[in-house]
């Protein structure tokens, strides 16, 4: 059997998942699209010790390959998972996360993201991680979208959700919402729907992209009267940012701005805290809903849903999302190289 590569632009792609939480459900998508028919190669960063006893949890016939880098990647075959061993602290038990996993899991993701950067794969998937356990590890830890950034060294990442044509920007992510108003720059706004309409053309080859920018308050501030941050903030920045090419629109109400009619009239929309886009989101498409991370120098897709820790183990997790999220990386993967030629 040959240990070459395959590297079709069309098909094949190498995708890095980190499969996240090891007590979560992480694992069980990740053998369950192993089951699958696949174009893509998938190369699981991950203790193959866990995955086995997972997949025997599972009751599913898993073949285990574990490669000695990248370069030994085969073509995907059902029923077979291609790992990239990465050794963990403590026995994993499904549904009882164990903090002092918290190194083993940030080892996985730190793998897979160097050899994204190395360009020894296309693009990273990540699975469901736990803030809260790596934080009571001690290891200060917000999320993977500014994880991310700091180990690429970017400055200011971009969180995008997407759920088949609906794309929803946070200007701000999480953070309490009393530090929303403060938050809410009109620095921040211009970086934002920069880097937005720069990404929406390169990684989704939308050329010229209409965006919209959601009010913070009740039906936009209602001229004044419901809030004064689209009027001193809001709105010169977008005013700022038409003067250079951008096609902004707002600052819209954030309450009709997610129906079915005005959906149709923007390629993305930047919510300005956290529960005012992902409600919409979620609502319209949980399940199989892809995050994005904008901003970094590589492509980074992940689930939408959290680490299932009780239903780990059983089965009963849905691999919905975790396609949905491989199959956008492999579109953006091939958005960017059509952008190349």
């Amino acid at each position: 059997m040959s240990n070459t590569v395959i590297t079709d632009p069309e098909h094949n792609l190498k995708i890095a998942l980190s499969p996240g939480e090891p007590s979560g459900i992480g694992p069980d998508i990740a053998i369950t699209i192993s089951q699958l028919q696949r174009t893509e190669n998938t190369l699981v960063y991950a203790d193959p010790e866990i995955i086995a006893d997972r997949a025997k949890l599972l009751r599913i016939n898993l073949k285990i390959v574990e490669l000695e880098g990248t370069q030994s990647a085969q073509r995907h075959k059902p029923g077979t998972m291609q790992i990239v061993p990465v050794q963990s602290k403590v026995k994993v038990v499904p549904g009882k996360p164990n903090p002092e996993n918290s190194s083993y899991v940030l080892d996985c993701l730190d793998q897979a993201i160097d050899a994204c950067r190395s360009s020894k794969l296309d693009a990273i998937t990540t699975g469901p991680i736990s803030k809260e356990v790596i934080n009571q590890a001690g290891v200060p830890f917000s999320g993977h979208t500014q994880y991310l950034a700091d180990r690429l060294g970017s400055q200011r990442p971009v969180m995008m959700l997407v759920s088949g044509k609906l794309r929803v920007v946070l200007l701000t992510t999480h953070i309490p919402l009393k530090d929303v108003s403060n938050a809410v720059t009109s620095k921040l706004i211009k970086h934002v729907t920069t880097i937005v309409h720069q990404e929406l053309t390169d990684k989704f080859g939308i050329n010229s992209p209409n965006i919209w920018l959601c009010g913070l308050n009740p039906h936009a501030g209602e001229g004044g009267y419901l809030g004064q941050e689209e009027i001193t903030v809001i709105s010169p920045a977008a005013m700022e940012l038409r003067n250079t090419g951008i096609k902004i629109t707002g600052p819209v109400s954030a309450d009709s701005a997610f129906t079915a009619s005005q959906r149709k009239k923007y390629d993305a929309i930047i919510s300005m805290y956290h529960d005012q886009g992902l409600t919409a989101l979620k609502t319209l498409g949980f399940g199989e809903a892809v995050n994005v991370t904008l901003g970094i120098p590589i492509v980074r897709t992940s689930v939408d849903h959290g680490t299932g820790l009780d239903i780990a183990g059983t089965g009963k997790s849905s691999v919905g999302s975790l396609i949905a999220a491989i199959d956008l990386a492999k579109s953006i993967v091939k958005n960017q190289k059509n952008q190349k030629k």
